[in-house]
């Protein structure tokens, strides 16, 4: 396990980024981590609120340690994808998690930094890394949504010096889910590179699926419904990686993939009924895209640049506890 610090700070320096994959069940996590395998990959791995609730949180925890003792050549960073509350990052620690996210940025501009602080303090205390957010995406995931409000750079600065984050998530006019633009998205790349130089941090980009249009044609033609689903080009996120992104958020693509999959194989052949006769061609599909976005966004061949360090050295490194 890497913790998001290092991580992120090594793909700074190499200007490439992490995917950071959602995961709720066993083949996801089978799919991303045979996809790093592949392709030489380290790798973000990341569970919502809801997921930790689906998987009654110690399967999960349990299923991607074993993903990591199969694959030890791979950094794997833990991380928890939009906490809501310092007890949420608390419950994630204690699970194992190596990177935890806070997302206050719903909060008027002084309470996201007084949580985001409090997260801060308790996680370095672990030597675990802390993402927060700054400014609102569009769209729904799960129980997060919201208006899009772009991240202003000047405040992003005090943000960072304020609460002492790791990575901070900006708003440049992406949204969550697979409906994100009703036209050709028009992004605020250049506020990247503003707030990169600015705050010298690495840069997180939410609602970054790309929603693939031969996956969702494939969920159309085998009885889904999804018409005008659209997502965020794979040259715009590359734009963006080169301005200073440095972890690229994937959900929505990799459930498309597992969905179109399992739709199809349930219209060509109704006689199926063993889970593992969907459910392998499911997680073959994951690791197909995965496998895609890390050589897309530049990760393919870093996962051997470094040894990832311990909690307690990241503590003492990173933190000077």
């Amino acid at each position: 396990l890497c913790t998001l610090k290092q991580a992120l700070e090594e793909a700074r320096k190499g200007h490439y980024a992490l995917g950071a994959f959602n995961v709720n069940n066993m083949e996801q996590i089978q799919g991303i981590i045979a996809a790093a395998a592949e392709t030489k990959s380290p790798v973000i791995i990341q569970a919502s609120r809801g997921a930790l609730k689906y998987t009654e949180l110690n399967y999960l925890k349990h299923m991607i340690l074993a993903a990591v003792e199969l694959h030890p050549e791979i950094p794997v960073v833990l991380h928890l994808d939009h906490g809501d509350s310092l007890e949420t990052a608390k419950t994630a620690i204690s699970l194992g998690f190596t990177s935890v996210m806070i997302d206050a940025s719903s909060k008027p501009y002084e309470e996201n930094v007084r949580i985001t602080k409090e997260v801060v303090e308790y996680a370095h205390a672990f030597g675990v890394s802390v993402e927060a957010e700054l400014g609102t995406l569009g769209g729904i995931e799960e129980d997060v949504s919201g208006v899009v409000k772009l991240t202003d750079p000047k405040q992003a600065t005090e943000f960072v010096a304020a609460t002492g984050v790791d990575a901070l998530a900006v708003a440049i006019g992406t949204s969550h889910g697979a409906y994100k633009f009703k036209s050709t998205p028009v992004l605020a790349i250049d506020l990247v590179e503003t707030i990169s130089k600015a705050t010298e941090k690495p840069l997180v980009m939410h609602g970054s699926s790309s929603v693939p249009q031969e996956i969702l044609a494939d969920i159309n033609k085998y009885g889904g419904k999804m018409p005008d689903a659209q997502g965020v080009p794979i040259p715009a996120i590359q734009n963006a990686i080169e301005r200073g992104v440095c972890k690229v958020n994937v959900d929505t693509d990799s459930r498309m993939a597992m969905t179109a999959t399992i739709r199809k194989i349930f219209t060509e052949q109704p006689g199926v009924f063993d889970p593992r006769e969907y459910l392998g061609p499911a997680r073959e599909a994951t690791k197909q895209l995965v496998m895609s976005k890390m050589r897309d966004f530049g990760t393919a061949g870093h996962a051997g640049d470094y040894v990832p360090i311990s909690l307690e050295e990241a503590k003492k490194t990173y933190y000077g506890l």
